[in-house]
């Protein structure tokens, strides 16, 4: 295992498109990081920067302590799995797995060791004389890791290695690289643009956007303390609610805000020096929406527009009076149907205020 760390990371293709602005971040020995975010964001290209299959335009790279930015790939002490498993069809599973311990010049012996290591931590011992045409989605991503992990690397590299399986083999290879980081103690890179993945995966995940990091953190300081509007929306499904209000008091740990429609709903935010006028973001997740009682505080009416059954919990779309898109709510939804009036009620400890920018205001953590 080894460390790997970024000082001001920079990617800039020729003819001056910048496409990483000046990364920083630090992984720590034997850690599971997980680089997520939008189509475009640039977690795949700062991944190849690791891997040395893109250069960097600036900054320093250091892996296991040493200055890798000059160091050719094959020397950095890394091993990529792909989102194409990118294995040689003329080759069983035994002589894919072997191939690059060949070209290294290692014994007969050594590469059988290995290789037969390699398929019993993935279970797939009794596949290493197929070839790949033989096998499985899921049987050949194993394949793929197993590749990478007879080479010992220092640190291994996914690049979304999942999004060609479907739903069923995608939970069960999530499981799977789980297990397999408990078991090698090995720092693990992983880069997807699905937020379950990087949720159930990562013991830290890197949130990006347009080539820059929005916010670091483990899963649930991310999901309940997201940093600003983007990290909010992104995680999370559904996706956090927003609706647009205005601040009316402030008081200790505590933001009185005024909906469209006129409602006061109270938010455990602290003030972030915020004066009654401004305009804000209020934010509240599908989870912590709740049908309402007439009598309760913190509700505000709605309409029934919209409800799918998901047989363990049920999803509400709300319409509500002068805000334009329909609110979620995620509970049981047996005594509703679609057109009911409802009153919906905000858990204040659970609302999020976020300013004009984008930024949120500074609260307690709700786990």
């Amino acid at each position: 295992m080894a460390q790997v760390t970024l000082k001001n990371i920079v990617k800039q293709y020729d003819g001056g498109a910048t496409v990483i602005h000046g990364v920083d971040l630090d992984i720590r020995a034997g850690e599971f990081v997980v680089f997520v975010g939008p189509s475009g964001c640039g977690k795949s290209t700062l991944l190849r920067m690791i891997a040395g299959l893109e250069s960097i335009s600036g900054g320093e790279l250091s892996i296991g302590g040493r200055l890798a930015n000059q160091v050719p790939p094959a020397e950095r002490g890394v091993a990529m799995v792909f989102q194409s498993y990118a294995l040689y069809p003329h080759m069983t599973v035994y002589e894919n797995m072997a191939f690059a311990l060949e070209l290294a010049g290692h014994k007969r012996a050594e590469i059988d060791t290995a290789v037969k290591r390699a398929a019993e931590i993935l279970q797939i011992g009794v596949l290493l004389k197929r070839r790949p045409k033989d096998l499985s989605g899921g049987q050949r991503q194993r394949v793929a890791i197993g590749r990478a992990i007879v080479r010992k690397p220092q640190v291994f590299l996914f690049d979304e290695p999942l999004s060609n399986l479907d739903a069923s083999l995608r939970v069960q290879m999530r499981v799977e690289i789980s297990r397999l980081h408990r078991e090698l103690q090995t720092t693990m890179i992983y880069v997807t643009h699905d937020q379950v993945e990087a949720m159930t995966l990562g013991e830290r995940i890197v949130v990006f956007n347009g080539g820059r990091i929005e916010q670091i953190g483990s899963p649930l300081e991310l999901y309940n303390n997201p940093a600003n509007r983007f990290v909010a929306g992104f995680l999370g499904s559904p996706k956090m609610n927003f609706i647009p209000a205005i601040v009316d008091a402030v008081s200790v740990g505590e933001i009185t805000v005024r909906l469209p429609g006129g409602e006061m709903i109270k938010a455990a935010a602290r003030g972030k020096d915020v004066q009654p006028g401004a305009a804000v973001t209020l934010g509240v997740r599908a989870e912590h929406l709740s049908l309402a009682e007439a009598s309760d505080a913190n509700a505000i009416d709605a309409r029934v527009a919209h409800i799918e059954h998901l047989g363990d919990a049920s999803i509400v779309y709300a319409e509500v009076k002068c805000v334009t898109e329909l609110l979620t709510v995620k509970q049981s939804a047996a005594n509703i149907k679609s057109g009911d009036a409802v009153k919906l009620m905000l858990a204040a400890q659970h609302c999020h205020l976020f300013d004009s920018d984008g930024v949120a205001f500074p609260r307690e953590w709700q786990g």
